[in-house]
């Protein structure tokens, strides 16, 4: 008998705590619930969609209010990775974390620190130094893969009104082809400015809008060699002929932002070994993740004295895409960086930000070209660092965007901008030939390549390793 009681008195003690509600449960409330108390409490107006909030829940939800509304949102979102941004007064906007982007008010901070580090010129130099180093490292170029020949592959040559188009393929490392096109003044002899023009993240069904064959890329590749450059129109990793060899799903990878960085230097090692270009002479210009191929590039190798990065600048975004991101080059040091100070590193060289009202870059004149001027001043060298602002427009490299750059690479490359005026002195773009989709192609339609070529990202990545 005492046994069975003491069974049945054990049954009821684990009874009761299996169903006993713990602090943890008794505080826990939906975190829509929580949102809505946190505005009455507070009078404020949050800003979220439904689904972001949808199932989600806070523990001891109550014990995270304080006397600060900020800091009550702090203890409310952040565990549940979510963060807020302050839009206007006692309004916020509740999003998810992302690693890429923060507040441009964080960055301005960002960027005042940064720059109270170096007073001098020689500071500067030194931090560029380190930066270059650690930037170099963390994308796994350091040591720098072996450079093997390029072996370029070229198409027919087209000729048009002012200008010749020839697609030319490079293996920028033995069985992968760099795809492009090469666009050359249809006159002179040399040696001419060249100018890299990498593409960014515009995607379409229709091949003929799609990364370097849009129209937008064709107009300023084909303006600027009307002007009197040689020009390289080349594809990101995962994109376009390149898809011959990998999938496109492989351009949203860290190693992506490694590859299309060695393939930009092997863009200028293949410039600089024409014959009819000027290696002393050498501009790059992209927009969006293009952009960032243009800063960082012109960061990491002196060869570049041009640099126009459009729509891409920023203290505060890093890049949403692996192939920009995806790499802890941003950590690099304890003060850590970004895009601002990575692009201040073309100091003194001539650097041009193109910025609109609509991105990322709404903040350049504020923020991030105050900040360029300061370190181009170390060298006393202001003139050098422009900023072209358009507020009322959005993320492109359209014809209001295209006009400044060519008056920059004009002034600084020796270009011809008479070349390409109207009888009323206007810059004229009406003369430029947009070619289709396959006319642009360096293996044609059927896509054959060498025999060799290497196919799949793993063995891509197991040969550029064995480089080093």
């Amino acid at each position: 008998m005492k046994i069975k009681l003491s069974v049945l008195l054990l049954a009821m003690f684990s009874f009761n705590v299996i169903n006993a509600q713990m602090p943890e449960d008794v505080f826990r409330k939906p975190l829509k619930e929580v949102l809505t108390d946190v505005e009455r409490r507070y009078d404020l107006k949050l800003l979220y969609s439904e689904n972001l909030v949808k199932d989600l829940e806070v523990s001891y939800a109550t014990w995270r209010y304080r006397m600060d509304p900020e800091e009550t949102l702090a203890n409310i979102l952040l565990p549940l990775d979510l963060v807020y941004q302050k839009t206007a007064d006692k309004t916020y906007q509740i999003s998810r974390f992302s690693y890429y982007q923060r507040s441009p008010e964080e960055g301005r901070k960002h960027l005042d620190r940064l720059l109270s580090s170096y007073p001098g010129l020689q500071n500067w130099e030194a931090r560029k130094a380190e930066l270059r180093k650690c930037i170099l490292e963390q994308l796994g170029l350091s040591p720098m893969p072996g450079k093997k020949p390029l072996n370029p592959i070229y198409t027919a040559k087209r000729k048009f009104d002012g200008y010749t188009v020839e697609n030319v393929g490079i293996e920028t490392i033995p069985g992968f082809w760099l795809c492009g096109s090469l666009y050359r003044p249809a006159k002179g002899k040399g040696p001419f400015p060249a100018v890299l023009s990498p593409h960014g993240h515009f995607s379409s069904k229709d091949l003929n809008e799609n990364g370097r064959y849009r129209p937008e890329q064709q107009i300023r590749c084909a303006m600027l060699a009307r002007m009197g450059a040689v020009v390289f129109s080349y594809e990101m990793f995962g994109y376009g002929e390149s898809l011959l060899q990998i999938g496109p799903e492989d351009h949203r990878t860290s190693f992506s932002s490694s590859m299309q960085t060695y393939n930009s230097i092997r863009v200028l090692d293949f410039l600089t070994s024409l014959p009819y270009v000027d290696a002393g002479r050498i501009g790059v210009t992209g927009e969006s993740g293009g952009g960032t191929q243009t800063f960082l590039l012109t960061a990491l190798d002196d060869r570049v004295t041009v640099s126009v990065p459009v729509v891409m600048v920023s203290s505060y975004f890093q890049g949403g895409c692996a192939c920009e991101s995806g790499l802890p080059v941003h950590s690099c040091t304890d003060l850590m960086t970004n895009n601002v100070e990575i692009a201040a590193m073309a100091s003194p060289r001539p650097l041009m930000l193109i910025s609109d009202g609509q991105d990322w870059t709404a903040h350049n004149p504020e923020i991030e070209f105050p900040y360029l001027q300061k370190v181009y001043g170390l060298y006393g060298k202001e003139g050098n660092v422009e900023n072209v602002h358009l507020p009322d427009e959005g993320h492109d490299y359209g014809v209001s965007k295209r006009m400044p750059m060519y008056d920059f690479m004009a002034r600084h490359l020796g270009l011809d901008l008479k070349a390409v005026r109207d009888r009323q002195g206007n810059i004229d773009e009406s003369k430029v030939t947009i070619e289709k989709y396959e006319a642009l192609l360096v293996f044609g339609r059927e896509g054959k390549q060498p025999a060799h070529a290497l196919k799949g990202l793993d063995r891509i990545k197991e040969v550029f390793r064995s480089l080093k």
